[in-house]
């Protein structure tokens, strides 16, 4: 009740009351509502009626522009999954700075998450922390991890019943063998790197890199499915509690667009796929948001590289002098992105790849073909060089692999896939006088009679591709699938060390090996073997298994250090030296191939799942309606 005072005025009583007593009913009134206003402070779970009256808090400054890009607006706190997974990670997990003094609240808070905004004010006291996690909280998406594993059609790890012609137990042998050497790997890396990106062996440390932008654990992120598939469950565990504990995403560097994708994120999905572990889903979706930015171009065509800290973006220096992305990098994307819409309901990543697709579509390739570089400012090629090897392979692999996931109803990614399959073997499929089919480079029309390493993963693509050509190209494109991982399998037994060079040539009377030292190096590359696998999957034809363990036993033999494996710097020596580093995609790429050469076609079946380009597992699309729906505020 509002009393004006007007000079001269008094305003006449309703009730009747005396000056005495309407002072001391003003005064019981002011009492009631200074003790009412004080139970909004004093009393507990008053949050609410705080909100009523007082304003918000001010939230830290960027986190409205992140839940932009996340498509989703900033929520308090989020439902449990429908699955058996852990707890998202505590607050404040992705702060290295915070790491030590923090570590025990935060085993405490993955077991009691904060239930409601008292919680969660009283965790961010106890730990300087903000309340908001802008990219974990602003995952409102539900998947249900159990409707999609039922509607798989093999159990993920297979039978382990093996029924193949050759004596059991000396396959199962085989087996353990690339099991025991993926331990051997794996406890090395521990051992000397652990945390760090890649192991150097022969001096027995980690190294860091500058592809990765400041994230650290490269080779832990792509050994997850690798140590799940195995059975490594020990290992699995310790890389796992290392994501949790370690795996910080505020990072400031400048990282590889595709590096980041295929080995982190694929990583990260497959591992989610594989387990239901909640913490590798809500990690791959905060990655892929910081990939984002590297599409702001005016074609939509993402560059190569993105800086995490401005968000800026940039073309690697030595793509046409700066001005190109690169046809292998933007145009293997789209596998993951898919899968980090349909984790995430954000609807941002499928976007984005789709426009890829429909630039590709409408711009005029020469022959048939595309090209390695492309401008994403003008949208035009900047050079006719094509390639199945470096620079080009996985845009066609993604193509094929893009109609499988989509459990066959990517119409466009099929015809696209024919396509430019029709126009490589029309301009560059040719077969050497030694009787050696293989795929050479386009440069404006003359052609370099080469072939790299990282094209030996076409033998594999084109068995993959065969049964869904047209019916009287599928005998064919089997038949060209055995050749060419022939002529691969050529290139490592023309070697000292039975193991094939980067690049090998067919000219001068010389077929199926390297010209010189600057290419006749192996870094532990999975293009071969991969073939192999696909061709056995296809064929059951027992010489691709005996290729395949030829390749264990060079490893063994040339590339296996007291600390680890490490690549060697020519292959045509009997005495190679080493080079000292374990690639991260051994033990993502070769090492899983090699154990699913000698695996029953069930484990990991084709028929639930696609491998993206480093030999991540993500799972076909047996029905559009996968874990959709919101969680509830």
């Amino acid at each position: 009740m509002l009393m004006r005072k007007v000079p001269g005025f008094v305003p006449a009583s309703p009730w009747g009351l005396r000056l005495p007593q309407k002072f001391l009913f003003l005064l019981f009134l002011s009492g009631l509502i200074t003790l009412c206003f004080g139970a909004l402070f004093l009393l507990p779970n008053s949050s609410r009626l705080k909100r009523l009256f007082l304003a918000p808090r001010t939230q830290q400054p960027g986190l409205e522009v992140v839940a932009e890009v996340a498509g989703h607006p900033l929520v308090r706190k989020q439902e449990s999954p429908p699955n058996p997974a852990p707890a998202a990670p505590a607050p404040g997990e992705d702060d290295p700075s915070s790491q030590a003094s923090t570590r025990r609240r935060k085993e405490w808070l993955r077991r009691t998450h904060p239930t409601g905004p008292r919680e969660e004010a009283t965790a961010a006291r106890s730990s300087s922390v903000a309340v908001f996690r802008p990219q974990e909280e602003s995952i409102r998406f539900s998947f249900d991890f159990n409707a999609f594993r039922s509607r798989l059609r093999h159990p993920v790890l297979g039978t382990r019943a093996y029924k193949s012609e050759e004596p059991q137990s000396l396959v199962r042998t085989q087996r353990e063998k690339i099991k025991e050497m993926m331990q051997f790997a794996w406890q090395s890396y521990k051992r000397y790197a652990m945390g760090k990106n890649e192991l150097r062996p022969l001096t027995k440390d980690g190294y860091e890199g500058n592809m990765f932008g400041g994230l650290s654990g490269a080779t832990i992120i792509d050994s997850l499915d690798t140590l799940y598939l195995m059975e490594l469950k020990e290992e699995f565990q310790e890389a796992k509690a290392w994501v949790e504990e370690h795996f910080h995403l505020n990072v400031s560097g400048e990282a590889s667009l595709f590096e980041v994708n295929i080995r982190y994120i694929g990583g990260l999905l497959s591992a989610f796929y594989l387990t239901g572990e909640e913490v590798f889903r809500i990690k791959a979706i905060k990655l892929g948001e910081k990939l984002l930015p590297a599409f702001n171009t005016p074609t939509g065509i993402p560059k190569g590289v993105v800086n995490f800290k401005s968000g800026s973006n940039r073309s690697w220096g030595w793509a046409m002098a700066g001005s190109s992305s690169i046809l292998a990098e933007f145009g293997s994307l789209h596998l993951e992105f898919l899968h980090l819409t349909e984790l995430s309901g954000n609807q941002v990543f499928a976007e984005k790849v789709r426009h890829i697709r429909k630039v590709l579509r409408k711009i005029d390739k020469p022959f048939g073909l595309y090209p390695n570089f492309l401008s994403p400012v003008s949208g035009n090629w900047m050079q006719h060089h094509v390639s199945v090897g470096g620079l080009g392979d996985s845009f066609y692999e993604y193509l094929i692999k893009s109609w499988l996931m989509s459990a066959k109803t990517d119409m466009e990614a099929k015809d696209m896939y024919y396509e430019a399959l029709e126009a490589i073997e029309t301009h560059l499929l040719n077969v050497s006088p030694g009787g050696l089919t293989y795929i050479a480079e386009w440069r404006g029309g003359i052609l370099d009679h080469k072939m790299g390493h990282l094209a030996c993963f076409s033998g594999g693509m084109i068995a993959l591709g065969a049964e869904d050509a047209k019916e009287e190209k599928r005998a064919h494109y089997r038949e060209l699938a055995a050749q060419i991982t022939k002529t691969c399998h050529e290139s490592y037994t023309r070697s000292d060390t039975k193991l094939g060079p980067e690049a090998f040539w067919f000219n001068s009377g010389r077929e199926a090996v390297a010209t010189q030292l600057s290419e006749s190096y192996y870094i532990l590359r999975p293009e071969v073997v991969e073939s192999y696998m696909y061709l056995w999957r296809q064929t059951h034809n027992p010489v691709y298994r005996a290729w395949g363990w030829e390749v264990v036993m060079a490893l063994e033999k040339h590339c296996r250090t007291e600390a680890g494996f490490s690549g060697i710097q020519d292959v045509y020596s009997s005495i190679p030296s080493h080079d000292n580093k374990q690639q991260t995609f051994f033990l993502a790429e070769t090492l899983k191939y090699l154990y699913l050469l000698f695996s029953e076609d069930d484990t990991l079946s084709l028929e639930d799942w696609v491998f993206n380009t480093e030999a991540h597992p993500l799972p076909v699309n047996h029905s559009d309606s996968a874990g959709r729906g919101e969680d509830q505020l």
